[in-house]
């Protein structure tokens, strides 16, 4: 265990574990994916989309080495049971921090699918993680927003038809899309902005679930619902890679899709947004609830250790 050295220390040799760990493996994922185009033989590609799922569970599993070994990992986690590495799954998660996404892997890792994130278009082009994301076939979406629609309706239905494109290759094996429904970092200046009716979360957007369900068809049936709480305040990446503000509660809720949810067309369908969009406010006010509830048993726990 690291956690006795400096926190400065730590954050140093985390950063230089990650980027190490990254650049290492991106050659042979790199290479795998690319000679999935340069050899069409289909056992052979997918022996290859084999090889760079395994090379990413590599990565993430290297990462959770140098977790353990710079904290004291004094996370109360509840939820990792009955889940199953051959089925499909919609991930969704409260978003705070950069943190988040290693807290999700290293929890589910090899537990589930290898989680798929929809990505913008534009972050292809980031420095070498973009070219990984690619190789592991990340779906990279081009959202038009809706001023932009009442201009072109002619675009109308595009986002649905490459959102289907990009999962047609998770119908055949199993596979976790992976949706932050605030679709940003939580903050108090965006809570304030937005006069999110929560009272620690942004508002919840049903776009991205409903194009991933509509487009997926009758495939995921599953919501894996985590709820993420930090007990010492929301750390900054650089803190996380420090081992600061370690106190961390994990809630993970399995729960069945309802098959009203199931192949429909988010976008022309006005009827399924709204019921959609009352699903994930729903999910939202339990999740709420949740944190609530999860924070004052714990500054009660810190009352009575002080007494």
């Amino acid at each position: 265990m690291l956690s006795s050295i400096p926190a400065f220390l730590r954050g140093c040799l985390s950063a230089s574990v990650l980027a190490i760990n990254t650049l290492i493996m991106s050659i042979p994922l790199l290479a795998f994916s690319v000679s999935r185009f340069l050899i069409p033989i289909k056992p052979w590609q997918k022996l290859c989309t084999r090889l760079c799922i395994a090379i990413a569970e590599c990565w993430i599993s290297i990462n959770s080495g140098w977790m353990k070994l710079t904290r004291r990992m004094q996370w109360q986690i509840a939820g990792l049971d009955s889940l199953q590495k051959d089925e499909w799954y919609l991930v969704t998660c409260n978003h705070q921090s950069w943190a988040d996404i290693f807290i999700v892997q290293h929890l589910l890792n090899r537990r589930i699918p290898m989680l798929k994130f929809f990505l913008k278009q534009e972050l292809i082009w980031v420095p070498v993680i973009g070219l990984c994301w690619w190789a592991l076939d990340f779906p990279f979406m081009k959202r038009y927003s809706r001023a932009y629609l009442e201009k072109h309706p002619e675009k109308r239905g595009e986002d649905l038809k490459a959102t289907r494109k990009a999962c047609e290759k998770f119908r055949d094996v199993p596979v976790s899309v992976f949706n932050f429904i605030e679709g940003t970092r939580f903050t108090d200046a965006k809570h304030k902005q937005q006069k999110s009716s929560f009272q620690h979360l942004l508002k919840p957007r049903a776009g991205g679930v409903g194009f991933v369900l509509g487009a997926m068809d009758q495939q995921l049936r599953t919501l894996i619902n985590i709820t993420i709480v930090y007990q010492d305040g929301v750390p900054s990446f650089w803190d996380f890679l420090c081992g600061r503000g370690d106190a961390i509660n994990v809630s993970i809720e399995k729960q069945t899709i309802s098959d009203a949810y199931l192949g429909r067309d988010y976008s022309n369908d006005e009827v399924f947004r709204e019921q959609c969009q009352n699903w994930v406010n729903e999910l939202w006010t339990e999740k709420d609830q949740l944190i609530l509830s999860v924070r004052e048993s714990h500054a009660r726990a810190v009352a009575v250790e002080h007494e």
